[in-house]
């Protein structure tokens, strides 16, 4: 079965598509979240032809069977997908009693807007009867209608000799990555949108929407315009390591406060905080984390910015490489790192105990001075890393150094 994602009269494959049919074939429950406007309901639909009963949450009736009587729903022999479960998280107990009773593959598929496993009034995790599949907003590729992420596979499975000659037999097309982060990834505005002024109509819905009601499924906030002050103060943050009190002093909240906020927008997937990379797993949790967000666009008007910034090309690339890791069986991590003296690498994949350095600048000529510190990477972490990688906005594939090769960022993602 081919789940798609339709816009006007085009299909576009998701990335998730094998994951998802894999995963139900195996597993009583999948649980597939992502932000609001994703694609998840139009991804999980496809499903339902005759083979399962849909029931989406946003419906109020649906929302008051799953609250007075849940074996309405979850109950029969034929398989239910469970659309926006995070409305109300207590459905998961009847889930978990029905899969008691039978246990089947594939028999229940749910949807959330929000990250239950980060969720405070989420007491059932489905521990042992569900897997676990996040849908990120349209990749690059998503959107050219390939259904697939960046090439971080293919460059992770080969010898590093041979990848010049595999990022130049990809017949990628270049691309503005500005109108790129501007459009952002979400299906509508990414796609079926074709002027600014439909994007900026789409976009602010959108924020609305999230702030005056999916926000209040997550947590009662009495202060909305703080909490819209934050999201557009740490939107002009993008790229920066995370330091909670000096963003209370600059938004005029408490700290605890920040922390809180931070934490329904990263269960939200609008933010990202990625976790720097040190040899001492303990030290990982200790450091602070970088800064980005859940999609580009959404980012982009929050902060009221027309002009994309070299960190919204980071922030393009980390889409795509959080894309390719949730889609992936294998785990991967994803990180960045940082010394004391200010030598920083963008991100870092580890892949076993094999690392990725990938370094990211917006320049279209690329020089020595931009790879220095990919340089100190590979250095200090010798066979365990493997060369970097120089993401470019220009057409040059060379090895700048016996280690560092740049590459046009269009042609892996």
């Amino acid at each position: 079965m081919n789940i798609i994602h339709t816009v006007n009269r085009f299909t576009f494959p998701r990335l998730v598509t094998e994951s998802v049919n894999e995963r139900l074939r195996v597993m009583p429950a999948l649980v597939i979240t992502g932000a609001r406007q994703s694609g998840k309901s139009t991804l999980v639909e496809q499903l339902v032809g005759g083979e399962r009963r849909f029931f989406t949450l946003d419906d109020l009736e649906t929302l008051d069977a799953a609250r007075r009587d849940p074996e309405v729903l979850v109950g029969g022999e034929m398989p239910v997908t469970l659309d926006e479960v995070q409305r109300e998280p207590t459905l998961l107990q009847a889930v978990k009693r029905a899969i008691g009773r039978k246990r089947t593959p594939g028999q229940f598929l749910l949807t959330g807007s929000a990250n239950l496993l980060l969720m405070g009034r989420v007491s059932e995790s489905l521990a042992g009867r569900a897997s676990y599949l996040t849908v990120w907003p349209m990749t690059r590729r998503e959107r050219q209608g390939e259904g697939r992420c960046g090439l971080w596979e293919e460059i992770l499975a080969a010898d590093e000799k041979d990848w010049i000659d595999l990022l130049s037999d990809q017949g990628s097309k270049r691309e503005d990555w500005k109108k790129l982060a501007l459009s952002g990834g979400f299906p509508t505005p990414a796609v079926d949108l074709k002027t600014e002024r439909e994007r900026a109509i789409w976009f602010d819905g959108y924020v609305r929407t999230y702030l005056e009601r999916d926000l209040q499924t997550l947590s009662a906030i009495e202060n909305l315009p703080d909490f819209r002050r934050l999201m557009r103060l740490l939107c002009h943050r993008l790229g920066g390591v995370v330091n909670q009190s000096g963003i209370g002093r600059d938004a005029g909240l408490a700290q605890p406060t920040v922390h809180r906020y931070m934490n329904l927008l990263e269960t939200s997937f609008l933010l990202i905080r990625i976790p720097a990379y040190s040899v001492n797993r303990t030290k990982r949790l200790v450091k602070s984390p970088k800064l980005y967000w859940g999609d580009t666009g959404v980012a982009l008007h929050l902060a009221e910015q027309n002009e994309p910034g070299g960190e919204h090309l980071e922030n393009l690339v980390l889409n795509d490489l959080l894309a390719w890791r949730d889609s992936r069986l294998a785990r991967a991590e994803i990180f960045y790192w940082q010394t004391r003296t200010g030598e920083e690498v963008d991100f870092v994949i580890e892949t076993g105990d094999r690392l990725l350095p990938i370094e990211i600048k917006s320049t279209a000529k690329p020089k020595l001075d931009d790879i220095k510190h990919l340089r100190t990477f590979c250095a200090e972490y010798g066979k365990q890393s493997r060369s970097g990688l120089l993401l470019h906005n220009g057409s040059m594939i060379d090895w700048l150094a016996p280690n560092v090769l740049a590459v046009p960022w269009w042609r892996v993602l």
